[in-house]
């Protein structure tokens, strides 16, 4: 098969289109026939070496999280699954023709939803739901920021809170307060407007999206015992204000949850920009463009 190989860490040129073995489905596992996988910026992290001393990878390497594809063929001892289905999955080396799953990261398409769309859903939607339901701990009623609201990420949070019942304020840029309102947030803030931050009041929980020095800002808006958490990362203060419980986490695979998100992206309640779509072999140009900034989703079709 066909797949995208890192054989060093460094610039995105690093990532070769080559021919190499396809995998087999070992007992509780399913072998799929990629159709799409989704890029997210996990990956050029690990590509660069920036996450290196977080966890290490094995070269020859097989970046990519996200997929979407049809069943090839199943392990010993699966069951639910047959050759065929319509599947998508938050497992691992996406970046190729053909990839291996764990069943129980396995979910099935929702009819009509297209697998390029399925393909983008299921990192930014289990770390998302995450952001709010786990580590957040949102409570219908509650008052929470939400920073990010607008990014892949965000959105999926953003959905979560409100299906909680919280109230959500949308942290964006002023050009987005518009659009976060017609997503559903109960109000929205221009981050980059200090008199407005000032008057935030008292704060649930803020989730995060964003990081850096904004962070700082909005730990002295949570009550105490209230939430800061984050998916980039503490804020450098985080020891000044001890009242406050701060979390930093890694999302996890978690079908169930990816299975509920696509079926409201597929009925229109939830929407999911997807900005560029690229051959397999182009993965050098789609980190290249993604770390970069200021594009959406990108995904990758073998």
């Amino acid at each position: 098969m066909k797949a995208v190989v890192l054989h060093e860490y460094g610039p995105a040129k690093n990532l070769v289109l080559e021919e190499v073995e396809a995998p087999k489905p070992g007992p509780g596992e399913v072998l799929v026939r990629v159709h799409a996988t989704g890029v997210n910026p996990i990956d050029w992290k690990i590509r660069s070496g920036a996450m290196a001393k977080m966890f290490s990878i094995d070269f020859p390497a097989i970046l990519g999280y996200d997929m979407a594809g049809t069943v090839q063929e199943v392990g010993k001892d699966v069951t639910g699954f047959a050759p065929g289905d319509r599947v998508f999955a938050r497992t691992q080396r996406t970046y190729a023709e053909f990839a291996v799953a764990q069943a129980d990261e396995l979910a099935k398409v929702p009819q009509n939803l297209e697998l390029t769309t399925a393909a983008a859903i299921p990192v930014v939607a289990t770390t998302g739901d995450q952001l709010i339901r786990e580590q957040g701990r949102v409570q219908s009623g509650q008052s929470i920021l939400l920073t990010g609201a607008l990014g892949s990420v965000g959105r999926f949070a953003l959905f979560t809170a409100i299906e909680l019942g919280a109230r959500v304020i949308a942290g964006v840029r002023k050009k987005h307060i518009d659009e976060a309102l017609a997503l559903g947030a109960t109000a929205a803030i221009d981050i980059s407007d200090e008199d407005e931050i000032a008057r935030l009041g008292s704060l649930d929980a803020v989730c995060d999206a964003i990081g850096g020095p904004l962070a700082s800002k909005l730990l002295g808006h949570i009550k105490p015992g209230g939430t800061f958490v984050s998916i980039v990362g503490p804020p450098q203060d985080a020891a000044l204000h001890p009242t406050v419980q701060v979390k930093v986490f890694g999302s996890h695979p978690d079908a169930k949850a990816m299975a509920h998100l696509a079926e409201a992206v597929r009925d229109g309640k939830l929407k999911l920009p997807i900005d560029l779509v690229l051959p397999l072999g182009e993965a050098a140009d789609a980190h290249a463009k993604g770390e970069k900034g200021g594009i959406g989703k990108i995904v990758l079709t073998p």
